[in-house]
């Protein structure tokens, strides 16, 4: 019923449906009974049956018109995770422009012997002739 739009949190909400479910008085109902649980639901909430009947045949399959698997959800996960325009301060050392980890370089600071102090953007520009 989420899934046809009939329940929309405002005029018909799924404790609407579990009141109206629980008068039948069984866990598995039959169409005749569900044409019951239908009709008693539309009268209660002053809302044409037909409309409710309308959307649930229009709707398609259970879970085929908006479902997302786990993996499309995971994947999803991990390109929001390794975004790096989202990265602030030192996370944003941890992986490159791609998304691709640095592995213990982007982790730990490496010891430049290069006899340049750290931050020195100048770096082999003197020249060797002096």
């Amino acid at each position: 019923m989420k899934q046809a739009k009939v329940i929309d949190g405002k005029k018909i909400t799924t404790t609407d449906t579990a009141i109206h479910f629980k008068k039948l008085k069984s866990l598995k109902v039959g169409i005749e009974d569900y044409q019951k649980f239908l009709d008693d639901l539309a009268k209660s909430k002053k809302i044409e049956l037909d409309d409710i009947k309308k959307k649930l045949t229009s709707c398609g399959q259970p879970g085929i018109s908006s479902h997302v698997t786990k993996s499309q959800a995971a994947a999803a996960a991990v390109d929001r995770l390794t975004d790096t325009s989202k990265y602030t301060g030192s996370h944003k050392q941890r992986f490159d422009e791609t998304g691709k980890g640095k592995g213990i370089a982007g982790r730990k600071d490496l010891v430049d012997g290069s006899g340049y102090v750290t931050g020195y953007q100048h770096k082999d520009s003197y020249g060797k002739s002096h």
